[in-house]
């Protein structure tokens, strides 16, 4: 009964959270490139482009033909040779039934100038005739360039790089998308950008969060004003803010730009978004503001789950503000605490957005986080495998993440202590 229960939350988390998981875990193993035509699908199998097979395979038997009529001697003997394997080698893949239904409704679609359909076009071949003609076709670009005096070389040349390009092999390579990303050493600068990014911002934003909501805990005039007033940055839209701070870290217009030279922390305005140091400091004080407010949330949140009477306790026996925050506020505000890192540490390591807006991961790749790395394997290279496997990396750095929290901060939570 109980496991009857709780199976529509298993079912959901399935659905929205491990599933996704393993599909992308999934297309990691494979070659999959949408900028390629032979490796836009998974494939596990040998397949054939009869369109784009029969659209070579005719003209490149007949300018051989032609050629080897006018050539004497062992051209002659080599282009014949040249002819009748790639024959042979058309006749076996014609041996299978299925295959040569499939080539003859081609044929007679491209005879009579017909569209193609995908499904009609791609047929499954046996792996080892996609080899030999993989391998005569390697022979005949090779026996062709050393034939001297051929007319129609170019020809030749490129009608069997097109008749080669209609075998498309299995895509399937396993983990090796995850060997070349543990030894990319961009990678791994992508993974100590997002690292710093992630301690340094979460860290700053925990002791301010803190202090604001120590303070807007307190009962003073017109404390609803200043909650709701707080929120405002958190509230923005994550794009929306960046490109605002894009705009105030400007170094020619930028208002923020220009006071942060005056007061001294940068040397020049425009060192804000071109320089290494500058970009990182920028993205973390962007972060900083907008989502300080929602950590102050969380803990204020579990500020008032401490009983004032703690308090006057404390004051009664002489503790003073600082010794009651130490003994008392910092003890039984652990849970929250503990919450509100884990939510914003796992958010920050995902960081994309921001960043995307802000610097686009520049200047030179200083502030590309693990998650722009990803997108842009994925969709600006159209390279989904090895994006796959990026997005794979950086849920198994979001899943260590929080078995280290709940390993080190979260046993009062999960225990009966």
């Amino acid at each position: 009964m109980a496991y009857l229960l709780v199976a529509p939350s298993l079912i959901l988390i399935l659905l929205i959270a491990i599933w996704p998981v393993l599909q992308s875990f999934y297309y990691s193993l494979f070659d999959l490139r949408l900028n390629n035509p032979t490796k836009s699908e998974v494939t596990l199998t040998y397949h054939l482009d009869l369109e784009k097979y029969l659209n070579s395979y005719p003209f490149l038997i007949n300018v051989l033909e032609d050629e080897a009529g006018k050539a004497k001697g062992s051209s002659a003997e080599t282009l014949n040779g040249l002819i009748a394997e790639l024959k042979e080698v058309d006749a076996g893949i014609q041996e299978d039934s299925a295959v040569k239904k499939q080539y003859q409704q081609v044929d007679d679609k491209l005879t009579n100038m017909e569209p193609v359909s995908e499904e009609v076009s791609s047929v499954k071949v046996d792996k080892s005739d996609a080899l030999k003609l993989d391998k005569t076709l390697h022979k005949l670009t090779a026996e062709v360039k050393g034939l001297k005096g051929l007319k129609n070389e170019e020809d030749a040349l490129g009608l069997s790089s097109s008749l080669n390009e209609a075998v498309i092999q299995p895509n399937f390579i396993g983990l090796e998308h995850y060997k070349n990303n543990l030894t990319d050493k961009r990678m791994w600068m992508a993974i100590w950008n997002t690292s710093a990014f992630t301690i340094v911002s979460v860290f700053i934003e925990l002791v301010i969060g803190l202090a604001i909501a120590v303070l807007i805990n307190k009962a003073f005039f017109g404390r609803g004003l200043v909650r709701a007033t707080i929120l405002i940055p958190w509230a923005i839209p994550t794009a929306v803010s960046a490109k605002m701070w894009q705009f105030l870290y400007d170094g020619q217009n930028g208002v923020v730009a220009h006071i942060f030279e005056k007061i001294g922390l940068v040397d020049n305005a425009t060192d804000l978004l071109t320089t290494n140091l500058g970009a990182m400091f920028s993205i973390i004080f962007t972060d900083v503001w907008k989502t300080t407010p929602y950590m102050a949330l969380l803990l204020l949140a579990g500020l008032q789950t401490i009983s004032a009477s703690f308090y006057e306790a404390a004051s009664i026996d002489g503790a003073s503000k600082w010794k009651q925050f130490t003994t008392i506020t910092l003890p039984l505000l652990k849970s929250s605490i503990l919450v509100a890192l884990l939510f914003r540490t796992l958010d920050a390591f995902r960081v994309f957005d921001l960043v995307f807006v802000l610097t686009g991961g520049g200047p030179a790749n200083s502030t590309e986080t693990i998650s722009i790395l990803a997108y842009k394997r994925m969709f600006e290279q159209t390279n989904f495998g090895d994006g796959s496997a990026l997005s794979v990396i950086v849920f198994v750095c979001v899943a260590v993440i929080s078995m280290i929290f709940i390993k080190f901060l979260g046993r009062d939570l999960l225990t009966d202590r």
